[in-house]
């Protein structure tokens, strides 16, 4: 009697904002079925908040009222039966750690994720593209790169703001626009030229934009964080217990 395989069940924070968190969860739905052929899919539980409400605390600089919102999500889906937790933002990573330590849920993290891929090409001065919360200097994504011996470039002050600009205004609000694809590409040319071996989409719309034909084109290769962390969450979601490797690897050091 053949047996299908056992797929463990994943929580996912989505919602921050709605266009990537479908993109997500059509990442993570694709590489089940390419690796388990058939009609196999992930088993998830997605809790989809207001994204108007986060973005408000973040401008608002009341991260803990985020954090307090989030883990109370996390911990509805742990109720539900989730093992572990996918947050589908990079930017909310600010507080992960509070997130995993007040839910009981393991959080699959998205930087150690694409820390992970830029190790393992041997990559170790990175340009990264993300919101002006994350290029920040200093942030929460420099200190846990470093962890990982990688050091981050950012782009100058005014293209950081632009970066975040487009991010907010078109990428959340589904625009797709060339100008928006042309100017990230000018800046991720730029980061090369400052000394980058790879850059990182760090923001989990940027993949949207810089899509895989404008990844072909690259002076560098770039780092889809999206893309990561929905192959490092199949992983888990196929290891066969809670003790086996995460790859991806949680908040806890």
């Amino acid at each position: 009697m053949n047996t299908l395989p056992s797929l463990r069940l994943l929580g996912v924070l989505g919602g921050m904002s709605w266009e990537s968190s479908a993109h997500l969860y059509a990442l993570l739905n694709r590489e089940v079925a390419a690796r388990l052929g058939g009609l196999h899919s992930a088993r998830l539980l997605m809790h989809s908040v207001d994204f108007a409400t986060i973005e408000r605390c973040q401008r608002t600089d009341d991260w803990a009222a985020a954090a307090r919102l989030l883990t109370e999500a996390a911990a509805g889906l742990k109720a539900g039966g989730a093992e572990a937790l996918l947050l589908a933002t990079n930017t909310m990573h600010r507080v992960a750690e509070q997130i995993e330590a007040e839910s009981g849920l393991s959080l699959l993290h998205i930087v150690d994720a694409t820390a992970a891929a830029l190790r393992a090409r041997g990559f170790s001065r990175v340009g990264l593209l993300a919101t002006g919360y994350t290029m920040a200097a200093g942030s929460f994504y420099h200190q846990r790169m470093q962890r990982h011996g990688i050091e981050l470039l950012t782009p100058s002050a005014d293209d950081r703001a632009e970066v975040h600009r487009i991010i907010y205004e078109e990428l959340c609000r589904g625009q797709v626009l060339p100008a928006s694809r042309q100017r990230y590409q000018a800046i991720v040319a730029a980061l090369a030229a400052e000394g980058a071996q790879a850059a990182i989409l760090g923001c989990t719309e940027i993949g949207l934009l810089l899509d895989a034909s404008a990844q072909a084109s690259s002076p560098i290769p770039l780092f889809d964080s999206t893309v990561l962390q929905a192959q490092a969450a199949v992983e888990w979601m196929l290891s066969p217990s809670p003790d086996s490797h995460r790859p991806g690897g949680t908040t806890t050091t």
